[in-house]
């Protein structure tokens, strides 16, 4: 087994070494064509591929992400990239005021930036004692 494998490698060394053109013949010209299709092929193929698995996605999630932020209103339950969880009390621009617990029977307020907002929580979270929906 090892002296086929061992003669296919010889073989093929010099079936090789006998297509080469003899040391005072030209070597056969290449098509220009097919020689810089070969060159950027690769490169075509790499940016497809970085397309659809980088860019492609990268996009649906920005897209997601804007929808949500421009669906937001007053008395939606959120979450923001600090881990603060509030409920929507007034939207301006690009500010949303959060009512985040309660001190002596009055809401504690806290204002964010729209982008900070993470996402909109579907479930009613317990906040000091009391049910926010």
């Amino acid at each position: 087994m090892i002296k086929n494998w061992l003669f296919g490698i010889t073989s093929a060394m010099a079936e090789t070494a006998a297509a080469a053109p003899a040391a005072g013949e030209a070597m056969p010209e290449i098509n220009p064509v097919a020689q810089l299709l070969t060159m950027l092929l690769p490169l075509v193929l790499m940016g497809l591929v970085f397309y659809f698995m980088l860019i492609r996605p990268q996009r649906k999630k920005d897209k997601k992400v804007k929808e949500m932020l421009d669906n937001l209103k007053a008395g939606d339950r959120i979450t923001t990239i600090g881990g603060i969880y509030g409920t929507i009390l007034n939207i301006k621009d690009e500010t949303i005021t959060l009512a985040i617990g309660q001190k002596n029977g009055a809401p504690t307020e806290m204002t964010v930036a729209r982008w900070a907002i993470r996402q909109v929580e579907e479930v009613t979270v317990e906040n000091d004692g009391e049910v926010l929906a």
